[in-house]
């Protein structure tokens, strides 16, 4: 069985975690991906604190195996949701979009486990140095929020540079993906992409259906003009999106009131022309819904299979 410092670290079963997704990581999957061995997430980016406490202690109902709640720095509630971790004892925190210095003292004195999301080896240096135990590195081929460097490129390097264990992430759906990246040197995976077709997410049926009907190519990076750039399928809202950052005479206010609230649309509403449906180059990959659980031991099953087999190389 594959298992790495990560699985003795956080208790868990398997080297997978489940990203933190705005508006569709919420306790149903995360509870889903805990009990199936991986690490379930929470995302704080929801309707707000009260909201995201709720679904903590979902969590809790449906699971006594750890999980984790990510923490999206830049959030305007981002200081509430650091004090309710620590109030509701939540085991793991993952940070995205800055860095969590304001808050590592508190959580690792809660005994949290804090494990930030990184794009660079200088910000995965500083992370361990802070006291994180492991770091996501996350490559461009994510969706949501993403990168300058690709995963190939970036996994190695921050592994070379830190002793904790490190995460890889981006464009990983499969056990292909899981086998690389420990041969790259990462003790885990990070996948978001993948469980969006899991049985129990609880995104919008026509969200489902774009992820498993999209190809290698459907995906687009806006907001780089913004100094935010964003991974999502192609969509009437997408492709309108990038046309106003080619168009001078567009402001970045009016691009950002443009996209106010396109998340939210896709994942609740399935709004097909103004929805941005987040996802990664790996959507490509993923071609039907299946429980978490199956996701999870497919993804580990292959990974072994191709571990064993590498001899045939050498």
């Amino acid at each position: 069985m594959i298992k790495s410092r990560i699985c003795d670290l956080l208790n868990i079963k398997y080297p997978i975690f489940q990203g933190g997704m705005a508006w569709v990581s919420e306790s149903t999957l995360a509870s889903a991906v805990s009990q199936a061995g991986g690490l379930g997430i929470i995302s704080s980016i929801n309707a707000g604190a009260d909201v995201v406490r709720d679904e903590i202690r979902k969590c809790k109902s449906s699971t006594n195996k750890p999980f984790g709640v990510n923490v999206m720095l830049m959030s305007p509630i981002a200081d509430q949701i650091a004090q309710m971790v620590i109030e509701e004892k939540v085991p793991v925190v993952t940070t995205g979009a800055g860095m969590p210095t304001k808050y590592m003292k508190e959580w690792l004195e809660a005994g949290i486990k804090v494990i930030p999301v990184v794009a660079s080896t200088a910000i995965a240096i500083r992370m361990e140095r802070m006291g994180a135990c492991a770091v996501v590195a996350e490559g461009g081929e994510s969706g949501g929020h993403i990168g300058e460097m690709n995963t190939m490129a970036l996994v190695p390097q921050v592994c070379d540079a830190v002793q904790i264990p490190v995460i890889a992430a981006g464009g990983i759906a499969d056990g292909r993906g899981l086998a690389a990246a420990l041969m790259l040197g990462a003790e885990g995976v990070q996948c978001g992409t993948r469980f969006l077709s899991a049985e129990e997410c609880q995104i919008h049926e026509i969200y489902k259906k774009k992820i498993l009907a999209a190809g290698d190519t459907d995906t687009i990076v806006t907001g780089k003009s913004l100094g935010h750039p964003v991974r999502s399928l192609k969509t009437p809202f997408s492709r309108k999106f990038a046309e106003m950052e080619k168009d001078p005479a567009q402001t970045s206010e009016s691009i950002m009131e443009f996209g106010t609230g396109s998340l939210r649309k896709a994942v609740k509403e399935g709004d097909e022309k103004m929805g941005s449906y987040m996802a990664g180059q790996s959507a490509g990959m993923v071609k039907q819904i299946e429980p978490t659980v199956q996701i999870i031991e497919s993804m580990i099953s292959e990974a072994e299979n191709l571990l064993k087999g590498t001899n045939k190389w050498v």
